[in-house]
């Protein structure tokens, strides 16, 4: 029923100022709309609300993530921008905080201001 409809990607933010700094400054998305519930980005055609809420947990998982065709210079990229990228116990990570997964999948995971985690993804080149 859905498989020709646009997806809408949503993440929680409390602080609409950090999110607009975060999102479109630092991760370098283009503001498309604000009003007091949230604000929308351009996600390369797809959009993300930003929605306003309350106070809120933020999930121990990964809410939101970008495939990248080179992780290793996104992250670079992302460092410079000022992001800082997360460390896992247990999961062997290069310096620039990539993990290679078994299947092949090299995935970094940093945080917004707010806590969400997010990834960026480089998948297996196909054989």
């Amino acid at each position: 029923m859905l498989r020709n409809e646009k997806l809408v990607a949503f993440v929680p933010v409390h602080d609409a100022d950090r999110a607009r700094t975060f999102y479109r400054d630092t991760l370098g998305l283009r503001l498309v709309s604000e009003d007091r519930f949230a604000l929308v980005f351009d996600m390369n055609g797809t959009p993300l609300r930003a929605t306003l809420v309350g106070e809120f947990q933020p999930q121990k998982f990964t809410v939101l993530g970008w495939q990248a065709s080179d992780v290793a210079a996104a992250a670079r990229r992302l460092s410079v921008a000022g992001v800082h990228f997360e460390r896992f116990p247990g999961m062997e990570q290069d310096d620039l905080g990539v993990w290679s997964a078994p299947g092949g999948a090299r995935v970094a995971w940093f945080r917004d201001p707010d806590g969400n985690l997010l990834s960026i993804t480089q998948m297996p080149e196909a054989a």
